[in-house]
């Protein structure tokens, strides 16, 4: 039996993943550089200034649906009858309407002036004019004033801030840029990423599996998770498990680089090169981390040769496919999103209370993430393998049940949970 003692390192405490998340950002800051894009174009990245309309939405008072604008006191009772006096289409502003009469209306056409409320038209009925005249509505109902009428400026006032600098712009907030007429926007520059992983086992896909090899997923993987997120990614491929090519990748990935981003290597074993190479290279801190999945994480910077004072951040995430994703969507996503400008109190995931309608009864001392998926009854199912090896669990989960230190789960439980909606769009 070996009689060496444990390293140091074998004792060091499993950093929790709150001051981890911590640590990440306080070392890192906005890019500071940005991009000006078509509105349209502009889906999905990061609001660089703060987008105040020009105009009130909706410009004019407008009918909220077809039928007749009316004045509300020339209608005392239901069935009244208002001579229609014009009729006015969206697009078309109409003349100020006369005491006694009405107005043929459309959804979104300006209310014309003197009116106070619209009726729908199923609730008046068409009179037909004799020898040619316009004819006249009969009122089937007493209208109060502001009825089915949308006021200038109440979804937006001229001068309002409708979006704010750090807004990732999704589909909706494209549209409301589009609204207050908003051609194009100044978004956060995107980050750019070099991407490469480590293992002479790894192949790629599409090439011969020799014996003792396994497919690269995680790169592919991790490829679509920085695009997903808006970066530039720069694949620099599978890193040879020697330290001189281990440093010469650094190297070339620092050159013109935000992040740094690789997978596997970051345990401390005789074929993990990371370690000695980031600290030939610049600096790392190699943590264990208080999570299941995902203990081991390495964070540093790499020296630029052609800026010496502005080091390139690295990150390398584990090797096993789950591990990665995980330490991906709950480090990598945030420290990208600060570079981006999205205010740190909007980083942290939602977290939603759903019910478990499955047993935890073995928690362990590490917290845990929980791959999940929402069942038709509207509670959660585990997948069957846990493990930190099956990426199937990922692909088969709608989310992650965070599950504190030592906290076992009973079925009608309600448990935290983070939708992949949120943490990987």
């Amino acid at each position: 039996m070996s009689t060496t003692p444990p390293s140091p390192a074998a004792f060091k405490p499993l950093m929790a993943a709150d001051e981890a998340l911590a640590t990440l950002l306080a070392a890192v800051a906005p890019l500071g550089r940005t991009d000006t894009l078509p509105t349209p174009a502009a889906r999905g990245r990061v609001l660089a200034q703060d987008l105040i309309s020009p105009v009130d939405v909706p410009p004019h008072d407008n009918s909220a649906m077809d039928g007749y604008a009316m004045r509300a006191a020339d209608v005392p009772a239901a069935g009244t009858l208002l001579q229609l006096s014009q009729r006015i289409a969206a697009g078309q502003v109409g003349a100020p309407l006369q005491p006694g009469t009405a107005a043929r209306i459309f959804t979104g056409a300006p209310v014309p002036e003197g009116a106070d409320a619209v009726v729908m038209q199923e609730q008046c009925e068409a009179v037909a004019g004799e020898g040619g005249a316009p004819g006249a509505v009969r009122v089937n109902i007493r209208p109060a004033s502001g009825l089915a009428i949308r006021r200038r400026g109440e979804d937006v006032a001229q001068g309002r801030t409708v979006l704010t600098a750090g807004t990732r712009l999704g589909p909706a907030a494209i549209g409301l840029a589009a609204t207050v007429g908003a051609a194009e926007l100044r978004v956060a520059a995107r980050p750019r990423v070099a991407l490469f992983s480590t293992g002479d086992e790894l192949v790629q896909p599409g090439q011969p599996l020799p014996p003792g090899a396994i497919y690269n997923s995680n790169r592919f993987m991790l490829q679509a998770l920085l695009e997903g997120l808006g970066c530039e990614v720069h694949d620099l491929g599978n890193v040879p498990d020697r330290l001189d090519a281990t440093r010469a990748a650094l190297r070339e990935a620092a050159a013109g680089h935000d992040l740094i981003l690789s997978s596997g290597g970051v345990s401390v074993g005789e074929e993990d090169h990371l370690k000695p190479a980031l600290e030939a290279e610049g600096r790392l801190a190699l943590w264990a981390l208080a999570i299941k999945p995902g203990k081991p994480l390495a964070f540093g910077q790499v020296l630029r040769a052609e800026a010496p004072g502005q080091p390139t951040h690295f990150i390398g995430l584990p090797g096993n496919p789950v591990s990665s994703w995980v330490t991906f969507v709950l480090f990598v996503r945030p420290v990208l999103l600060a570079m981006m400008g999205v205010p740190r109190d909007a980083l942290a995931p939602p977290a939603l209370p759903l019910r478990a309608d499955f047993d935890w009864p073995r928690p362990d001392r590490r917290r845990e993430f929980l791959r999940a998926r929402l069942n038709a009854d509207g509670g959660l199912e585990l997948f069957p393998h846990q493990g930190s090896g099956v990426l199937t669990s990922v692909a088969w989960a709608d989310g992650l049940v965070d599950v504190a230190p030592g906290q076992a789960i009973v079925a009608g439980q309600t448990v935290r949970f983070l939708p992949f909606s949120t943490l990987a769009p």
